[in-house]
């Protein structure tokens, strides 16, 4: 009578161990197990450095917005002047951003002034989108602002433009030189308005880390924003920075109320909450599709295994008549099966986790090799291929490999388990 013995005993493992570094001709290790093997491992690869770009791109664009860009911009729905015309803007812009200020969790507001125009150096020509802002606000932006890695002094932005680094290179511009800003608003006239054009010294360029902001945007200071756009006395938006801006929801109340009746909001998840919930629906059906590989990697454990089962039908019945119950043979091969599913997992892991830690180093060999630029930041916005590696992405990996593995591996051992000793002694 077979003696029932303890889950995962040594000898269990060592049986298991004979059976994987037995040769071929003695019905070890087939090719199977080592497609297997190496099919498990690239898959997890895969699986991770999928995870750690996808995390990744999303850090670094929403860093880029919220870098860059207000979290809430208060704008007016405008009101209808003494002639008859609508005005938008706010007439007391200071006292509005003092009051929006005040409010729990606002960490600045400024006042801004915004237009479009074309900017010159006398030989090309391009289009801009200027902001016109105090000098104390636009040190405080985190890209662009001080600390940024902007090249020229910001100190003399009251005496200036800035200009992101794209129009500077479009341009030809840096530092130190001069350019043109074509308004086609300008001077009013009794034979109507004429275009403004005024020279700029170039004392800042910046670089946002967005390919849209670089190329399209310049700042002045606000009192020349202001006369330029023929905007005096007024302001077109109120530039709002908050501590938490993943729960801008929850500042929306307290910041109209400050701002007053004719005030509207518009939040950055209003303007890029598309993309972020496009870019969430890719990262679901991309973990999908890669379990899917890694669910056929690890069906191939049971190619092998039941190779191996087949092979070893005489061992297993001279165990089982020795005494070896159905469990512990089930345990002999699920060791085999599933030693396939940890190892190529490990080797996954290791590939994956190296692979998103040297992006970068990676990326610049593959464009060598190429001859030109794989990633082009006028299509996907940011500059390079980012990568972040989360524990819980490399977890979720492990896991979901694991699982699959040890799944899959009980169906053959099961079966080697429930063969008649009898009947696999016979042919014998």
């Amino acid at each position: 009578m077979a003696k029932s013995t303890a889950p995962f005993s040594g000898f269990e493992f060592m049986i298991a161990w004979r059976y994987l570094r037995a040769r071929r001709a003695e019905g070890g290790v087939s090719v199977m197990t080592w497609i297997s093997l190496i099919g498990i491992t690239l898959a997890v690869f895969a699986l991770i450095l999928t995870l750690a770009v996808r995390a990744g791109f999303r850090a670094e664009f929403v860093d880029t917005i919220l870098g860059a860009n207000a979290h809430v911009t208060v704008y007016s729905s405008g009101v209808v002047g003494e002639d008859g015309q609508l005005i938008r803007g706010f007439t007391q812009p200071d006292a509005m951003a003092a009051a929006i200020a005040k409010v729990p969790g606002v960490t600045r507001a400024a006042p801004l002034i915004k237009g479009k125009l074309m900017v010159s150096d006398g030989e090309n020509t391009t289009g801009a989108e200027v902001y016109g802002m105090l000098p104390e606000d636009f040190a405080a932006i985190p890209r662009i602002g001080a600390g940024s890695g902007a090249i020229g002094d910001l100190a003399r932005y009251p005496e200036g433009i800035a200009m992101g680094s794209g129009i500077a290179r479009e341009l030809g511009v840096t530092v130190g030189d001069r350019v043109r800003l074509i308004s086609p608003s300008g001077v009013r006239t009794a034979m109507g308005t004429t275009p403004r054009v005024n020279a700029y010294e170039v004392v800042y360029i910046f670089t946002a880390g967005r390919y849209d902001i670089d190329t399209t945007r310049i700042y002045m200071p606000f009192a020349e924003a202001q006369s330029f756009f023929n905007k005096e006395g007024r302001a077109d938006e109120i530039e709002v920075m908050v501590e938490n801006p993943d729960a801008i929801e929850s500042y929306g109340p307290a910041i109209l109320e400050a701002a007053g009746p004719a005030a509207m909001l518009w939040t950055w998840k209003d303007s890029s909450g598309a993309f972020l919930r496009a870019l969430d629906i890719e990262d679901n059906v991309m973990f999908v599709i890669l379990s899917v590989l890694v669910l056929i990697a690890t069906m191939n454990i049971v190619s092998g295994l039941i190779m191996l089962v087949k092979n070893k039908g005489r061992d297993i019945g001279i165990l089982r008549t020795m005494g070896l119950t159905e469990g512990s043979v089930l345990r002999v091969f699920f060791i085999c099966g599933a030693f396939t599913g940890v190892i190529g997992t490990i080797a996954g892991v290791v590939l994956g986790c190296v692979t998103a830690l040297n992006i970068d180093q990676i990326m610049s060999f593959i464009n060598w090799l190429n001859g030109a630029e794989v990633w082009d930041p006028s299509i996907r916005g940011i500059y390079s291929l980012p990568a972040k590696l989360q524990l819980k992405d490399v977890l979720s990996a492990v896991a979901l490999s694991l699982g699959l593995s040890f799944v899959v591996t009980l169906l053959p051992a099961r079966r080697a388990a429930r063969m008649n000793p009898v009947e696999a002694l016979r042919y014998e």
